[in-house]
């Protein structure tokens, strides 16, 4: 498959448009307003895609800039090929089981706190094997830990940086069920790394297309001479013989040992942690190696390693509330399902007998249903859980699990900077995790004058309660090491327009050792009560995978109970009358 995808452009006027497009930077989008130029999309839906929920629509309006209609270009990179692999077929079975079950006789109304992404995929994936989920969301906007705001401008600032992996099966297969393949801008297959001994440069691993895995991983990185030396390569590759050779049980087995330690145990030289794995840890934990379990590190090597494109990266065209959730509350609610913004919950109430009465909310309302799902995150959960369960050991396994702090920042610029890439870029620094300019990756986000840099400030727990004006001064000194000629840590360079800090004090739960035998599976030990969400039970990290996942892993229990949960009305009605 060729690497490079189509470019389409119309009217463009004028030599510097065309010197724009096609500058040393290899920049592969830009746009223009309707009064210069026309520039075009080659199959990708329209800008300002129109919702269809009234509904939830009412709380995702709000100022837009007053500009001309845009239209973009780009050349996006071709959608991999991974709908063969042995992962997108075993997700792509379980999501027509749905489809494929039985209809109910009468249907069950299931009540689901929480509409991230592990809420909104058990309502999808319930709904489409025929009951009426009922999705409740304490804020006013969707997504959990994608969620994103617009402010005054008309800009979007976002809770996170999010990466779509060609590792992601069942995210894969969620984007195309619901018809929406495009709206992923695929990348070119590197990790692409900053050197802090070298400030303003890069070191690459690329991924070649000709070779199959792992034989792809392995030559991206035999090929990079910059950030590990070849005795340094030999000893990582030996140390890493033991997880080869003994598959999953082994990787299993290294819940109990953090990364740091591990390495060391291998008899891997600190100089590979440094280089290489802080950065990875950072990423996928938002923790150093010295607290974060090598059991995830593992993981994540087995997905992007053993699937030739399971590392290639995607970023979404635009804002994930509208483009990514709105299209899955369309479905939910075009089978039957409801959404409802602004209902948080107050209190788990319970029957005589221990299982859920109703959800009670914030305004004193109550909602019932024939189950009850929590997919929040495991700290709301616990916030809530009912003193009648909690010397249940399924739910006194919980208290290991921890929510991360994690910190998203967005600064605009008032120039477009040029030491970056069409690409997330992994920092290197001691507070900063992973990047992107915005304004260069995203379509939705895209400025032909400005740039707009999105990261992710990591580890976080000694800023999460610093003042923004602090932590934007933390960041300008990193970005001074990233960008030399561009920016100053004291603004004389590239002058900041703006900015946004988001703070989540508990995000994705905290992977330290010995938290695996602690994750919940979905089913719980009360009857018509379940769990969703990325810290539940399933064989990917805490990610948007893990969450979508977790509530395709959620409705199947829910359809499995289908005539035990079926039963339960008639019989709490009897007991009713006997009062």
């Amino acid at each position: 498959m060729s690497q490079f995808g189509h470019v389409s452009a119309v009217n463009l006027r004028g030599q510097n448009n065309l010197n724009n497009l096609w500058s040393p930077q290899s920049w592969r989008c830009c746009y223009l307003d309707g009064k210069m130029n026309t520039l075009s999309f080659a199959s990708s839906d329209a800008m300002g895609h129109k919702l269809k929920s009234p509904s939830v629509r009412a709380f995702m309006t709000g100022s837009r800039k007053v500009v001309s209609p845009l239209k973009v270009v780009c050349i996006d990179y071709p959608r991999p090929e991974i709908d063969s692999t042995v992962n997108y077929l075993e997700a792509a079975f379980l999501s027509s089981s749905f489809r494929n079950s039985p209809r109910p006789n009468k249907p069950l109304k299931i009540v689901i706190a929480g509409a991230g992404l592990a809420g909104l995929s058990t309502a999808k994936y319930l709904a489409d094997a025929g009951h009426k989920p009922i999705l409740l969301e304490g804020r006013d906007v969707l997504g959990g830990k994608v969620a994103a705001w617009k402010d005054d401008d008309g800009d979007w600032y976002e809770t996170g940086l999010h990466i779509f992996f060609g590792a992601y099966p069942n995210v894969q297969n969620l984007f195309g069920e619901l018809g929406i393949n495009d709206r992923l801008q695929w990348k070119e297959h590197s990790m692409i790394f900053a050197m802090p001994s070298k400030p303003g440069e890069f070191s690459r691993f690329d991924f070649p297309e000709v070779l199959p895995a792992p034989l792809n991983g392995i030559w991206a990185i035999l090929k990079n001479s910059e950030m590990l030396t070849w005795p340094e390569k030999v000893k990582f590759a030996i140390g890493l013989l033991p997880a080869i050779i003994g598959g999953q049980s082994y990787v299993e087995a290294q819940d109990g040992i953090t990364v740091k330690d591990w390495m060391r145990k291998q008899g891997i030289p600190d100089r590979v942690t440094d280089e290489v794995f802080i950065a990875m840890s950072k990423a996928l934990n938002f923790i150093n190696p010295d607290e974060l379990s090598m059991q995830c590190i593992l993981i994540a090597l087995n997905r992007f390693l053993q699937e030739k494109h399971g590392s290639k990266m995607a970023f979404l065209d635009g804002n994930p509330p509208e483009r990514l959730c709105m299209p899955i509350v369309d479905h939910i609610t075009s089978q039957g399902g409801e959404v409802r913004l602004n209902s948080r919950i107050q209190k788990i109430e319970l029957n005589k007998d221990g299982s859920v009465k109703n959800f009670v909310l914030n305004n004193g309302n109550t909602v019932e249903g024939d189950a009850y799902v929590f997919a929040t995150p495991v700290d709301i959960l616990k916030l809530l859980l009912p003193e009648d369960w909690k010397e249940i050991q399924y739910f006194r396994k919980l208290d290991k699990l921890v929510g991360v702090p994690v910190i998203n920042v967005h600064i605009w610029f008032d120039r477009k900077l040029k030491n970056t890439y069409d690409h997330l870029l992994f920092s290197r620094s001691s507070l900063l995790s992973v990047y992107a300019d915005m304004s260069v990756t995203c379509k939705e986000y895209y400025d032909p004058n400005k740039s707009m840099l999105e990261l992710v400030f990591a580890p976080a727990e000694e800023w999460i309660s610093c003042s923004d004006t602090e932590i934007i001064d933390a960041t300008m000194k990193e970005l001074a090491k990233l960008f030399p000629n561009e920016i100053a840590a004291d603004g004389t360079k590239a002058k900041i327009v703006k900015y946004h800090v988001v703070k989540t004090p508990r995000s994705v739960y905290k992977t330290v050792p010995g938290s695996e035998p602690c994750r919940p599976l979905q089913r719980s030990p009360i009857e018509g009560f379940y769990l969703a969400g990325d810290y539940t039970k399933q064989k990917y990290l805490a990610s948007m995978e893990g969450a979508v996942l977790s509530g395709k892993l959620c409705a199947q229990a829910i359809v499995q109970d289908y005539e035990l949960l079926a039963a339960r009305e008639p019989k709490k009605l009897a007991e009713a009358s006997l009062v």
